[in-house]
């Protein structure tokens, strides 16, 4: 894996501190902005955040966790994400849960919007979120999926054992798990693996 395919802890900081900011006037960096965490703070890959539903992000329980259903999970293996190894990514879904509620969504309706969101919609929200925050040369170097490769290695490099990320992940072996060992560049901070360091005045 190459580590130019890994999001380092500042970029994410820059793209999660832009979108913050950017969601107080508009919906669609609300949206990006969650987008975002599923696939880098939380490695779910595009298949399965379009396929998430409100009742599967599991925010009252003892630990708070995404539970991934079968039915959109790759293999049909489901499987639980935690939530608890970074308190800005709790925080955000958290946030975007109530709201969706607030909205009147019910358990079964889409997550990430009202309407649901398609593949390749979710990968234009992507590319256009990496482009706008990072520039043009990194979105040509990160698609979606590299979401996924950034949270397997940062989550690694932040101290969670590769047994704890195979399960994250979803990997069927932890010899899958091992190709990201070498990859983070940066030190994280195990409950905050991908903090947001305040800039501007936005946190």
């Amino acid at each position: 894996m190459s580590p130019l395919r890994i999001l380092s802890l500042p970029e994410i900081n820059h793209v999660v501190v832009t979108l913050h900011r950017l969601r107080r006037r508009s919906k669609n960096a609300a949206v990006n902005l969650i987008l975002f965490r599923l696939a880098s703070c939380c490695g779910l890959r595009v298949c399965e955040l379009t396929g998430l539903r409100v009742s599967d992000v599991r925010i009252s329980s003892a630990r708070p966790h995404i539970h991934v259903p079968a039915a959109i999970a790759k293999g049909g293996k489901a499987r639980n994400v935690p939530l608890w190894w970074d308190a800005g990514t709790l925080a955000d879904l958290e946030a975007w849960k109530t709201k969706r509620l607030e909205e009147g969504a019910t358990g079964d309706s889409p997550f990430l919007t009202s309407t649901g969101l398609k593949i390749r919609a979710a990968q234009l929200r992507w590319e256009t979120t990496i482009r706008r925050t990072l520039g043009p040369e990194r979105s040509e170097m990160l698609s979606i999926h590299d979401g996924r490769h950034t949270f397997c290695s940062q989550a690694l490099a932040g101290g969670r054992s590769l047994a704890e990320v195979r399960d994250a992940a979803g990997h069927s072996n932890v010899s899958t798990t091992n190709t990201y060992l070498h990859c983070g560049a940066d030190d994280g901070k195990v409950g905050e693996l991908f903090a947001v360091e305040a800039v501007g005045g936005v946190a």
